[in-house]
């Protein structure tokens, strides 16, 4: 049985992706190793595979990753394993070092344009010391996969190398029936938004989510997860007098929220094109909002655009203007026929955008390496 060792920097709890990843080698025979980080916040955790969370000195910035990169690294280095499993450009260099001393073989999962997204654009030296690091990494790199179609040529063309896909797909969602009374608790006759994710971040459209909302009668907005911008949200909604339409909820469980997820009647994506992390993103929640048969209101990004529009489960828009994009929602509510013909096509969808069918490429991978 070969031992993978899988790190990421969070705390485990939420990453579904790691967790989808981790469970299917588990499953098909690998013994597995997930190490992150405990956080004063941090829930209980219980897998089926073993876990392993740091208690760091040091929670953000510079200190942060150094420290999170030398302790992982002497870990790894005498931790028994035949595979390593880094996530993001964060962990890869105590992954790199600690496979080239070992001879261990190293597998890197790239969740995004690391480099692109909209913190380090604003802060050159911090992007340039991660570039740094992608480049004299990156083309040395034998087993690479990302998220999407563009971000993976935008690798192969940058560091001429080979890197695979492997999507962020939700996993097929058999609880379809939620309680009525759950529904009138969340939502009571309103119709329902809903905004999730990990990473409610600058950019990522949810300001213009909740100043929309002045605009809206008969709607209710719901953010759950965590992000940058929650604190901001939350004085926004009670400078703006919204606290009886806009609800916030602490990232949980997937189960728990993917029963709010089923229940909206509106999913929301937002990002905007103000750089190229977000311009070719392929979120994890718009796969949720798949799974859950939730029609899909997305920003004019290249990947996401696509996705909705060949599928027909959802609308586009180009304005990120409050005004607008209540009018946006008020006119997909009024057209019953299209909204209705939008959750027909989700049904058929979800039988194929599952992690079921994406994690069979996964395993080509890993069966692969020698």
């Amino acid at each position: 049985m070969k031992r993978i060792v899988v790190s990421v920097t969070n705390d485990l709890t939420t990453d579904q992706r790691v967790h989808k990843v981790c469970t299917t080698l588990f499953n098909n025979g690998f013994d597995i190793l997930l190490i992150g980080r405990k956080l004063k916040n941090s829930q209980p955790i219980v897998r089926d595979y073993n876990t392993l969370r740091m208690k760091l000195l040091f929670n953000k910035g510079a200190l942060f990753y150094a420290e999170y990169n030398l302790r992982l690294f002497f870990i790894l280095l005498f931790s028994k394993k035949d595979i390593l499993l880094s996530n993001d450009l964060d962990t890869l260099l105590a992954n790199y070092m600690a496979s080239k001393i070992s001879k261990s073989i190293l597998v890197y999962d790239s969740h995004e344009l690391f480099t692109e997204v909209p913190e380090l654009i604003q802060r050159p030296f911090q992007q340039n010391f991660w570039l740094f690091i992608e480049k004299h990494i990156f083309p040395k790199l034998k087993y690479a996969y990302t998220v999407n179609e563009e971000i993976a040529k935008i690798y192969s063309d940058k560091y001429k190398v080979k890197v695979q896909v492997i999507r962020n797909i939700a996993p097929l969602y058999h609880n379809l029936n939620i309680s009525e009374k759950f529904s009138e608790i969340v939502k009571g006759k309103s119709k329902m938004m809903i905004l999730q994710g990990s990473g409610i971040n600058m950019d990522r459209g949810a300001e213009e989510a909740v100043e929309m909302m002045q605009y809206l009668s008969g709607f209710v907005l719901y953010i759950i997860g965590s992000g940058d911008v929650i604190d901001t949200l939350k004085s926004m909604v009670e400078d703006l007098n919204l606290s009886k339409k806009v609800f916030f909820k602490d990232k949980m469980p997937y189960d728990n929220l993917m029963e709010y997820t089923k229940i909206a009647d509106l999913g929301l994506s937002l990002d905007k094109n103000t750089n190229l992390n977000y311009s070719y993103s392929l979120p994890n929640k718009v796969f949720d909002y798949i799974q859950a048969n939730t029609p899909i209101l997305a920003s004019n990004t290249k990947v996401i655009s696509k996705l909705i529009l060949s599928n027909n489960i959802g609308s586009i828009t180009d304005s990120h203007n409050p005004k607008e994009l209540a009018k946006t929602i008020e006119n997909i509510f009024l057209n019953e026929q299209q909204y209705s013909n939008w959750c027909e096509n989700l049904k058929d969808i979800a039988k194929e955008l599952n992690w079921e069918n994406e994690s069979k490429k996964l395993m080509e991978i890993f069966n692969s390496i020698d």
